[in-house]
């Protein structure tokens, strides 16, 4: 009896969990079909309606905005990935040497750093490189990438640390036994062992740089807003439902990103198991 109250309460819990996470993205994609500009109101006799898609993509303000922001996003996740990746062979590879806990710490720092922090002592930063050697010239797509890495690069330095932690050394040691070289062991062996990671690591700093408000706010200049400025400079003035339906397209082009990730990481990982077991029986 005992049991199956509490498996009750989970499922429960669980539901409600959902629901608080779900639900109002689902309100949201629903009204971005509303053919009325009141987004709380629904027009019963007019929806659904592809209006507001529309006059999103007529839009020139909205739309730039966004090819703006994709372009930053994946520029960011490709420099966090190179550095936050370095940054989690050295932790783990190098053992102890000099500097390694400071390294760790200044790694790990803009997880717990409040954003406005970071943003601000990123903005003193460009100002002082102004002044003292004329670069950057303004801000622009360059320090907002730079602000960008900067604090998404510690979240990949996590998963590929943790990843790397549980690697199985034994893989490379046999490699190594066998005459490969190190650079060879590592893109061989090491790198494609790491790919689901690293693509992780990637998928996710894209996600932090493309919503990013505050931290774009003090390093971007006029010439450069992001799409979340743009959404947060409408929402402040009321929300309306060619946002919904800008917000509905992200929704589905993030989930549409994780079920491609999810499968292709599955198959890879069905293909290595495939591949360790047709090893383990060659031995035999």
């Amino acid at each position: 009896m005992r049991l199956k109250g509490r498996h009750w309460f989970s499922k429960t819990g669980l539901w409600l969990g959902l629901a608080f996470l779900y639900v109002p993205i689902i309100s949201m994609i629903v009204f971005s079909f509303n053919n009325s500009r009141l987004v709380t109101v629904w027009d019963a006799a007019n929806s659904p309606t592809l209006k507001w898609y529309g006059e999103l993509f007529a839009n020139d303000q909205i739309m730039g905005a966004a090819w703006l922001s994709i372009r930053i996003a994946a520029m960011t996740a490709t420099g966090a990935v190179i550095l936050g990746t370095l940054a989690g062979l050295v932790l783990v590879r190098f053992g102890p040497f000099r500097g390694r806990a400071l390294l760790s710490g200044m790694t790990t720092a803009p997880l717990v750093m409040p954003e406005v922090i970071t943003g601000l002592s990123l903005l003193l930063l460009f100002v002082a490189l102004q002044q003292l050697i004329g670069w950057p010239q303004s801000r622009d797509v360059t320090t907002i990438t730079i602000a960008h890495i900067t604090f998404s690069m510690a979240y990949v330095t996590i998963v590929v640390q943790s990843r790397l932690a549980g690697f199985d050394n034994s893989l490379e040691e046999a490699a190594l036994d066998l005459g490969a070289k190190p650079g060879k062991v590592f893109f061989r062996i090491t790198l494609p062992l790491i790919v689901p990671a690293i693509l992780s690591g990637w998928l996710l700093a894209f996600t932090l740089s493309w919503d990013d408000v505050v931290v774009s706010q003090f390093v971007a200049g006029p010439g450069s807003t992001t799409l979340p400025m743009v959404i947060f400079s409408k929402v402040r003035l009321g929300v309306s439902p060619d946002v919904n339906a800008l917000a509905t397209i992200m929704v589905l082009i993030v989930a549409t990103g994780v079920v491609v990730s999810a499968i292709w990481m599955r198959r890879q990982e069905r293909r290595r198991a495939r591949e360790m077991q047709m090893a383990v029986a060659a031995n035999k």
